[in-house]
């Protein structure tokens, strides 16, 4: 079986009849080469939960036949008009059945929660394709005018004709609102439907709820639920990318799995913390499953970026190769042991747990009142958390009870910087300044927390390198980099913590 992964940035367009000399007219305005057109008859099987649950979530499943990406493709949304597809060369199974591959089935697992992927929808495709191309022959763009038949599970039958237009390896961005601002002066619009399988599904698939305006006034409880929503939403859509180890990743989905179950501590007072506790748990045990696979990326690229900087000179024997050796395979076992978790019923029941928390939040009264009245003590609260750690860390005399009081200390600054995030968008611009001052000494103390726990794994690398026979020196130099900039950071932690403490003063109690 092969599989690729495909970055895909297209826009599409809705087409009549007889616009085709309009829509020429204006490609051939664009700088480069516009090929002669070549066709390609398609017919593509979408397949989906019977309550669509892909197409819900932007996700399209389909198996293809015609073109030159035959098999099967996972759409998965990837920012403003982008896409990533990941293609399984895999065709139909021995009986001749169309069978998703378990590759693609796991990538959607988030998203169908156990039930079956069926047939929804085939669509057959009349596709006139032309190139758009640079002069030394590279593409800029694919334009592609399709002329579509969507037929449903019930055989029922409707048509239309759509113009898609794709960035291709030499085009960039701004190619597309040239292009688009073209096509609209030849009466050639932006589809209203995102996608063939979307305009297909029509009034099945209900348009998603607008997000409440949010500002002072608004209710607290609404205000979180915001937020919670957000997080939610990140958990899933990360979940893919986990998945296939995508770059940054595991840092995203943890990030939002702490964020909201910061949301659920500090917010207690508006959403009712003992019917929230069992998912903060749970909240706690997947940040848990995640953190093992992040903690290795961040030793990894520090270490490579320390390595990379020092003069030749001081990297004395195989270094990067030893340092390879050792994460290589911890990182294995670090994302199967999160690939394991994710694949299990505990992680589903959490998904579900969350939907039923965003269905029906436990509000307790103060959740009716207005956000600038609620929530700015519950703020205040989390920075008084913040300020125990850092008097503690103050007046320890024990080096290693000041790095834990230092590091209990990022985590409240973590958690004042996630309240001040979720209140941000009712209170404004205090809130906000309180959002980054905080931030900045939460990157502080993690600068310190990086530092300490780099320096034992340095010295269990220099002592395997020690045994093997081979120099030891720059691993011991790195270490010592490593103490100074524990010393450094902790040294800067002071003027952050003033900046901190001058911004919540602004912040209404």
């Amino acid at each position: 079986m092969t599989t690729s992964v495909v970055r895909e940035v297209e826009r599409k367009y809705d087409a009549e009849a007889g616009r085709e000399p309009q829509v020429l007219s204006a490609l051939a305005q664009e700088k480069g080469a516009l090929s002669e057109p070549d066709e390609l008859r398609l017919e593509a099987v979408y397949f989906d939960t019977a309550d669509l649950n892909l197409a819900r979530a932007e996700m399209t499943l389909r198996y293809r036949s015609g073109g030159d990406d035959d098999g099967w493709t996972l759409k998965l949304p990837a920012g403003t008009d982008g896409r990533d597809e990941i293609r399984v060369g895999q065709r139909r199974d021995r009986r001749r059945r169309l069978r998703p591959p378990e590759e693609l089935l796991g990538l959607v697992r988030a998203v169908a929660r156990g039930a079956a992927l069926d047939p929804v929808v085939t669509i057959s495709t009349v596709r006139t394709r032309r190139l758009l191309t640079a002069a030394d022959g590279r593409l800029l763009a694919e334009v592609v005018d399709d002329e579509v038949t969507a037929r449903g599970a019930d055989g029922q039958e409707q048509a239309w004709r759509e113009i898609e237009v794709e960035l291709g390896e030499a085009g960039d961005p701004e190619l597309l609102d040239r292009i688009e601002a073209r096509l609209a002066s030849a009466g050639v619009h932006r589809a209203q439907s995102a996608s063939k399988l979307a305009r297909a599904m029509g009034d099945r698939l209900p348009a998603p709820e607008p997000r409440p305006e949010l500002g002072p006034g608004s209710p607290a409880g609404q205000v979180v639920l915001a937020y919670l929503h957000d997080q939610a939403e990140a958990i899933r859509r990360n979940d893919p990318h986990v998945r296939r180890q995508a770059p940054d990743a595991v840092h995203q989905m943890r990030v939002a799995c702490r964020r909201m179950r910061s949301a659920l501590q500090v917010f207690d007072r508006v959403v009712e913390r003992d019917r929230t506790r069992a998912v903060s748990d749970e909240l706690k045990w997947l940040a848990g499953e995640l953190g093992g696979a992040r903690d290795l990326e961040v030793l990894h690229a520090r270490f490579a970026t320390a390595v990379a900087g020092l003069p030749v000179e001081l990297v004395l024997g195989p270094v990067d190769a030893r340092l390879t050796r050792y994460f290589a395979r911890r990182d294995a076992d670090a994302h199967a042991a999160v690939v394991t978790a994710l694949d299990g019923d505990r992680y589903l029941a959490l998904l579900a747990a969350l939907d039923a928390l965003l269905a029906e939040p436990p509000f307790t009264p103060l959740a009716r009142r207005p956000a600038k009245a609620a929530l700015p003590r519950l703020v205040h609260r989390a920075h008084r958390r913040v300020a125990g750690h850092i008097d503690a860390a103050e007046q320890a005399l024990d080096p290693g009870t000041r790095d834990t009081e230092l590091h209990e200390a990022r985590k409240a600054a973590k958690r004042l910087r996630y309240a001040a995030e979720a209140v941000a968008p009712a209170l404004g611009r205090p809130v906000k300044r309180l959002g980054k001052a905080a931030k900045a000494l939460q990157e502080i103390l993690g600068e310190h927390q990086d530092a300490v726990v780099a320096r034992p794994v340095l010295r269990e690398i220099a002592v395997a390198a020690q045994v093997d026979g081979e120099s030891a020196f720059t691993f011991g130099l790195l270490h010592e980099r490593e103490t100074g900039a524990a010393v450094r950071a902790e040294a800067d932690v002071e003027g952050a913590w003033k900046e901190v403490e001058k911004r919540v003063r602004r912040v209404g109690s």
